[in-house]
């Protein structure tokens, strides 16, 4: 029965999270679109793409056992964040391209050192030790990059820049994962998922309290006026670049 209900919930993981993968196509549209990357950041996409190749690596067989769904939907997600990633690469600007392809340098380099130390230097419990800390480390982070959304939200007492039905997916995709990994008694799942479940959950019960505000929060001085413009502009650049942690984005979601 246990092992019936952790694939229930694995399974829903990878539906959720592959909804969260593809949130951001309405965005990377509109730079096809207008040939321009605009004010979008393209950081968020190379940093998923990267949690997704370390998570799907532990999934595998010979590093974790009985974490193939883990691999399925983060290699599905390791796809498709390349995607955005090309596409990001060829409408940037040649500035942001070179500092792109570096990231991206680095992103390759992270992922190819730890598949080489695990494949030659480690094995059995010591190879999954090591893997699982790397995809938790860089989860954790996909999973904590709405917090500068959530800061503006208290701020501005506004939900503008958080979606409903993205941070119900957040909280729900975590919580899948997180109960997924607590039936397979695995920390490294558990972990990420749980602080990705709670932090989902933080942002529904800021949506309950500031729902009925849609756009900021009259300031009283001019002085506060100035701050709360400035604040509101670096948010909607924020906001276009984490895409809800791509859910983050990504992924968030993308499961330990």
């Amino acid at each position: 029965m246990e092992h019936i209900a952790r694939f229930f919930f694995g399974v829903s993981g990878n539906v959720i999270a592959l909804f969260l993968f593809l949130s951001p196509v309405v965005t990377f549209w509109r730079i096809i679109k207008k040939r321009s990357t605009e004010d979008f950041s393209g950081v968020p996409y190379n940093m998923t793409l990267l949690n997704c190749l370390l998570s799907a690596w532990y999934g595998l067989p010979f590093v974790s056992p009985n974490n193939i769904l883990v691999t399925t939907i983060n290699g599905t997600g390791s796809l498709i964040e390349a995607i955005y990633v090309v596409i990001f690469l060829i409408f940037a600007e040649r500035r942001i391209r070179l500092r792109m392809l570096g990231l991206l340098g680095v992103v390759t380099s992270i992922f190819a050192a730890v598949v080489l130390i695990s494949l030659l230097a480690l094995h059995g419990n010591g190879r999954k030790i090591f893997c699982g800390l790397a995809a938790t480390i860089f989860s954790i982070c996909m999973y904590a990059s709405p917090l500068s959304i959530m800061r503006l939200v208290i701020k501005t007492k506004s939900v503008e820049f958080m979606p409903f039905l993205l941070s119900l997916s957040v909280f729900l995709c975590g919580t899948s994962w997180f109960i997924y990994g607590l039936l397979g008694r695995d920390p490294f799942i558990i972990i990420p998922n749980g602080c990705g479940s709670f932090l989902g959950l933080t942002q529904l019960i800021l949506y309950a309290i500031y729902r009925k505000n849609k756009g900021p929060a009259a300031p009283t001085g001019k002085g506060e006026a100035a701050a709360a413009a400035v604040e509101v502009d670096d948010a909607k650049k924020v906001a276009a670049a984490v895409e809800l942690a791509d859910a983050t984005t990504n992924k968030v979601a993308s499961q330990v």
